[in-house]
C-alpha cells in the first residue's frame, strides 16, 4: 500500500512535469490551448488521439528526459503533420492503423530541427526507454511480438538515419533478415520521401499491410499446427491493446481520477439541462442555520486547529501578492539623473549648470485588482475532510484579505436526501420521463464579498456544522458562484472549487442517467472557460478532478494543511494565469 504523503508527493511531481511538458508542446508547435488532463493531451476541451505507442511514459519507471522526449515528439506531430491528410489515408483495420500511426510519428521525429540537438537527444532517449521496456516485458518472446518490435526498430532507423537500439541488435537480426527482402523497397522510400507526407504515406501503408499480413499468417500457422507435436504453440498471443497501451495506467499510482461520462439523456435533449422544480431551492447565509453558541464553539475549535498547524499567514500573503498583483501607475519620482525631463526643474540649468537631477521617472505600485471565490462541496463524503478544508479556506481568505483581494466563501449541498419535496412533486405529476434535476438545491454563503475576513470570522465556524452536508449538484453551484463574481467585481475573477468527488444526487441519477449531473458540470465549466470572464480551478481533496477542470490540483489533506499545501494552491493560480495568445490551429 502506498503511503498517502508519498502518493501526494508523486502526484504533485507528475502535475508539475505535465505543466512543463504542455508548455514545451505549446511553444514548439505554436498552438495555444494544449494541456494535459490525467496524462492525456487536450486541445481546449477536446482530447487528442494517442499518436504512437512510445509516447506514453510512466512516472514510476521513466525519467524526466523520457517525458520531454514524448512532449517533443507530440509537438513535432502537431507542427509537421497534416492531420486532415493523415485521417484520409490511415487504414481502418486496427493493426494496420497502429503501424501507420507509428510510421508517421517516426517521420515527424526525423524532421527535428538540426539546430535543436537537445530535442534529437530527448526523442532518441524516449524511444530507447520504450524499446527496452517492450523487450523486457516478455512480448518479444512470441514470434508476433518479435516481428512488431523488429519492424519498429528498423523502420525508425531507416527514417531517422539512426542506429537500432544496440542492446537488442543481435536479438532482432534473424527476424530482420527474414523480412527485409519483403519490405526493402518501401523501407528505402520512407527515408527518401520523409519531407512529403502524402508520398511517404504510400510506403507506410504498404509496410503496414505487409506486416499485418505476416501477423495474420502467424495466426493461421498456429491454428494449422495445433495438432502437430513438433510445433510449439504460442501460449502468449500478442495482445494488441496491451501493446498499444504498453505504458498504461497503474491503479496504485497517484490519486484516483474522478469518474465522468457522457449523459445520453442530456445529449438527446440537445444539451439542455433541466430542473423539474426550483420551488424548494434555497440560498442562505450559513451562520443563520447554526445556533449562536455552537457557532462560537466551532470558531474556537477552528482557531485551535489553525494554531496547531503553525501556518504563516504573512508568508502566504506575500506569495499570493506576487501571483495576483499587477503593476499600476502611482505618480512620479522626481529628482532623477535619467528618465523624462522634469519641466519644474529646468530653471536649474541656469542656476546650477552642473546639476544633473533634472529628470523624473514613472512609479508603479503592485495592486491586486482581483476577486477570489471559494466554492466548497458540502456533500456527505466531505464531512471527513471538512476540518482540513475549513483551515485551508480560512487561512487563504485571511491572507487574501491582507493584500486587498475581495473574497467569498460559498458552499453547495441539498436540503434533503434522495430528492426530498422535488421528487415527491415529480411523483405526483405522474413520473414524466427525463425530468432533469430532482432535488432541493441549497446554496450557502459563509462569507460574502462585502464583508472583510475580520468581520466574517465568526460565521466561518459554520463550516464545521456537519449536518449541513448531504448531496451535491456541482454544475448549478459553479454557475451560481461564477455569476456572483461577475456581478460583484470587474477585475480578475478566480473561482476555486474544492471537492472530493463527482456530482451526486440519487434521485436525479435514477430518473435520468448516472452521468446527468457530471455531464452538466463539464458543460458549465467549458462555457465559463470559453467566455473567459472567470478563471475556474478545481482543487481535489484526495481526487484528481482533471475530467472536469482544466486547471486542477489534487491535494492530500489527510494530515491536515501544511505550508506546502498552501504553496500548491498558489502554484495552481500562477500556472492558470499564464495564458498563451490565441493562434490558428492547424493540427488534428
Amino acid at each position: 500500500m502506498v503511503e498517502p504523503q508519498a502518493t501526494a508527493g508523486a502526484t504533485r511531481h507528475q502535475q508539475r512535469i505535465d505543466d512543463l511538458c504542455a508548455a514545451s508542446i505549446r511553444a514548439l508547435s505554436g498552438q495555444a490551448g494544449l494541456h494535459f488532463r490525467g496524462r492525456r493531451l487536450f486541445r481546449d476541451d477536446k482530447a487528442l488521439p494517442p499518436f504512437a505507442p512510445h509516447l506514453s511514459p510512466k512516472p514510476a519507471l521513466d525519467d524526466f528526459s523520457s517525458f520531454r522526449g514524448a512532449a517533443d515528439a507530440m509537438a513535432l506531430r502537431l507542427r509537421c503533420a497534416d492531420a486532415q491528410l493523415h485521417a484520409r489515408l490511415r487504414p481502418a483495420e486496427p493493426m494496420e492503423r497502429m503501424l501507420f500511426e507509428m510510421l508517421e510519428q517516426f517521420r515527424v521525429e526525423a524532421l527535428a530541427p538540426a539546430d535543436m540537438p537537445g530535442m534529437a537527444h530527448n526523442l532518441r532517449h524516449r524511444f530507447e526507454a520504450w524499446s527496452m521496456a517492450f523487450y523486457n516485458s516478455g512480448l518479444t518472446e512470441t514470434a508476433k511480438g518479435m516481428l512488431l518490435y523488429t519492424v519498429a526498430q528498423i523502420t525508425r532507423s531507416r527514417v531517422t538515419a539512426q542506429p537500432v537500439v544496440e542492446a537488442t541488435e543481435d536479438a532482432i537480426e534473424a527476424t530482420r533478415m527474414s523480412i527485409v527482402r519483403s519490405l526493402g523497397h518501401d523501407l528505402a522510400g520512407l527515408r527518401r520521401q520523409r519531407f512529403d507526407q502524402a508520398a511517404y504515406a504510400q510506403h507506410a501503408l504498404s509496410i503496414a499491410r505487409l506486416v499485418a499480413g505476416m501477423l495474420a499468417a502467424y495466426d493461421l500457422e498456429q491454428v494449422a499446427g495445433a495438432d502437430d507435436s513438433d510445433t510449439e504453440p504460442d501460449d502468449h498471443p500478442l495482445d494488441f491493446n496491451l501493446w498499444m497501451d504498453f505504458d498504461g495506467e497503474d491503479g496504485d499510482e497517484g490519486f484516483t481520477t474522478a469518474s465522468s461520462g457522457s449523459s445520453r439523456t442530456l445529449a438527446e435533449s440537445g444539451g439542455v439541462y433541466r430542473v423539474f422544480s426550483d420551488a424548494f431551492d434555497t440560498e442562505a447565509h450559513a451562520d443563520t442555520l447554526v445556533r449562536t453558541t455552537l457557532l462560537r464553539d466551532n470558531r474556537e475549535q477552528l482557531d485551535r486547529l489553525i494554531e496547531r498547524q503553525g501556518l504563516s499567514v504573512a508568508r502566504l500573503a506575500r506569495e499570493l501578492n506576487a501571483v495576483l498583483a499587477t503593476p499600476v501607475r502611482d505618480g512620479w519620482l522626481h529628482g532623477q539623473e535619467e528618465g523624462h525631463i522634469d519641466g519644474r526643474h529646468l530653471s536649474q540649468l541656469i542656476t546650477s549648470p552642473s546639476e544633473r537631477r533634472l529628470f523624473r521617472i514613472e512609479q508603479h505600485a503592485p495592486v491586486c485588482d482581483s476577486a477570489v471565490s471559494f466554492l466548497i462541496d458540502c456533500s456527505g463524503s466531505m464531512r471527513e475532510h471538512i476540518e482540513s478544508v475549513a483551515i485551508l479556506v480560512d487561512v487563504m481568505a485571511r491572507a487574501l484579505d491582507q493584500i486587498g483581494v475581495i473574497t467569498e466563501v460559498l458552499g453547495f449541498t441539498t436540503n434533503a436526501w434522495n430528492g426530498g419535496r422535488a421528487q415527491k412533486a415529480w411523483r405526483r405529476a405522474g413520473r414524466p420521463p427525463h425530468p432533469g434535476r430532482l432535488n432541493e438545491v441549497a446554496h450557502l454563503v459563509f462569507k460574502d464579498s462585502d464583508t472583510p475576513w475580520r468581520r466574517a470570522r465568526p460565521a466561518m465556524g459554520a463550516l464545521l456544522k456537519s449536518d449541513l452536508f448531504r448531496e451535491g449538484v456541482d454544475g448549478e453551484a459553479v454557475a451560481w458562484a461564477a455569476q456572483r463574481l461577475v456581478q460583484r467585481h470587474d477585475g480578475r475573477r478566480l473561482l476555486l472549487v474544492i471537492s472530493d468527488g463527482s456530482p451526486t444526487d440519487g434521485a436525479t441519477a435514477l430518473a435520468n442517467d448516472a452521468h446527468y449531473l457530471d455531464h452538466h458540470l463539464c458543460q458549465v465549466v467549458a462555457g465559463l472557460q470559453a467566455q473567459g470572464e472567470v478563471e475556474v480551478y478545481g482543487i481535489g481533496v484526495g481526487l484528481d478532478l482533471s475530467p472536469y477542470y482544466r486547471h486542477n490540483r489534487a491535494l492530500d489533506l489527510s494530515h491536515s494543511v501544511t505550508q506546502a499545501v498552501l504553496r500548491e494552491i498558489v502554484a495552481l493560480i500562477a500556472a492558470g494565469n499564464r495564458r498563451p495568445a490565441p493562434q490558428a490551429v492547424t493540427g488534428p
